[in-house]
């Protein structure tokens, strides 16, 4: 294991001050060099906005700065539910003025290039700005050239909905203007993706809302996959709560999409073309752009990294954290993500002092909610293991027999987790 140490700043940058705005994010102003460590993040998700509030909480004079481009964050969590009609955006949306009241540094721009070479970061305004350790947490984007005929002009006709936001309400939207009777299909990708258990949610809340709404409408599942997480949990709650109102036809059945035609919304499979009323396509995935930009993706598109220090191994002094991760057995979700920002901290704040990082025990959670008042859960554990996060012992999932108190219960423990999450990242 190869452990970087810092080095001086190699040149003149301008960095912003340390205030900004809720609705618009502060333009840089020139300061004069700082004699501290710099700590760059890249990515306002659960994963950067948890990472960077650490390190600050860590170390007061560290320069910790955040470069997001949205001065407002729209949580994937629960967003099926405002796809649904059980929840307005406003609840999925949080700023950064509590990062800022403690000192992080909030840059609201985009990222254009990374030299690693001089440890500089280069934002779409023209800034650049030196770092001693850069940490990427830049999500998930879009393998279009898997999918023949999707492309971003074709999610606005057939949303994917899978980054929270317009997507968000566009899927919603269409779900409201389809007449009773309809089809709305839901095209899931292989893995690896963000939040695998989350399309199957996602089913499960449109056939409440259709259920509720347009009963004699269908949800059609055309999955990539023949088995699904917890798969067993939400094949019962469908059985219970929806009879045959959802329809699943996987990989061995032929279920995996080729391509699209978005001028027809046409959903073309191995055995068979669909037309549905609305079609939710979810496309194959990859780590965030930015990843790539800094020379971090190897040939499967995520980012393979050290699980003790979350170094990346192709890119000195670069750490990734959150679903652009080559994790191993840990899932791509908001609670792994807050996890892994907050052990990323700890570990920059140990190589920074010249201490060996101790190696992490991350816990995930992952809530699904397939009925209002209907939820249960998986939990698991995480350690390293050679180069990737292996599961150890302490997880749990909800029992496949369990009563409806027990399912309500966990759909208010859902509520809570999401509360406490967004809390402790933004609040």
């Amino acid at each position: 294991m190869i452990r970087m140490t810092t080095r001086p700043m190699t040149r003149r940058t301008a960095v912003l001050g340390i205030t900004a705005a809720t609705a618009t994010l502060a333009r840089p102003s020139v300061l004069r060099a700082q004699s501290t460590s710099r700590i760059v993040v890249v990515g306002g998700g659960f994963g950067g906005a948890a990472c960077a509030r650490a390190l600050k909480r860590a170390q007061a004079d560290l320069q910790v700065i955040l470069i997001e481009p949205n001065a407002v964050f729209t949580t994937c969590p629960f967003s099926n539910e405002v796809i649904a009609g059980l929840r307005d955006i406003d609840a999925q949306q949080f700023d950064y003025d509590k990062l800022v009241a403690e000192g992080v540094t909030v840059i609201g721009q985009a990222v254009t290039t990374i030299e690693p070479q001089l440890r500089s970061v280069l934002t779409a305004d023209g800034v650049a700005l030196p770092y001693d350790r850069l940490v990427l947490s830049p999500g998930i984007d879009f393998r279009f050239e898997a999918l023949p005929g999707y492309d971003e002009a074709a999610s606005e006709k057939m949303p994917h909905a899978w980054k929270a936001g317009a997507q968000t309400l566009l899927l919603r939207r269409q779900l409201e203007a389809m007449d009773d009777g309809g089809t709305v299909a839901i095209a899931i990708p292989p893995n690896p993706s963000r939040c695998p258990p989350a399309p199957y949610e996602r089913a499960s809340l449109i056939a409440h809302y259709l259920k509720t709404r347009k009963p004699r409408s269908k949800v059609l599942i055309l999955d990539a996959k023949d088995n699904f997480s917890q798969q067993r949990l939400f094949e019962k709650a469908w059985k219970e709560l929806y009879g045959d109102m959802i329809e699943r036809i996987g990989l061995s059945q032929g279920g995996r999409v080729t391509s699209v035609d978005p001028a027809t919304k046409t959903i073309v499979t191995e055995f068979g073309n669909y037309a549905p009323d609305v079609a939710n396509v979810i496309p194959p995935q990859r780590a965030g752009h930015i990843a790539e930009i800094a020379g971090a993706t190897d040939a499967t598109g995520w980012c393979p990294i050290d699980p003790v220090t979350f170094e990346s191994k192709l890119v000195g002094n670069v750490h990734v954290i959150g679903d652009a991760c080559l994790g191993g057995g840990i899932p791509k979700s908001a609670s792994a993500a807050s996890a892994q920002g907050k052990a990323c901290a700890a570990a920059v704040v140990n190589l920074l002092a010249g201490r060996t990082p101790e190696a992490p025990r991350l816990t995930g959670v992952c809530y699904n909610t397939v009925a209002p008042g209907y939820g249960f859960s998986l939990a698991g554990n995480y350690q390293p293991r050679g180069d990737i996060f292996a599961e150890v012992e302490g997880g749990a999932t909800s029992p496949v027999d369990a009563p409806r108190e027990l399912r309500a219960r966990e759909a208010a423990e859902a509520e809570r987790w999401f509360q406490t999450i967004t809390a402790d990242t933004f609040g």
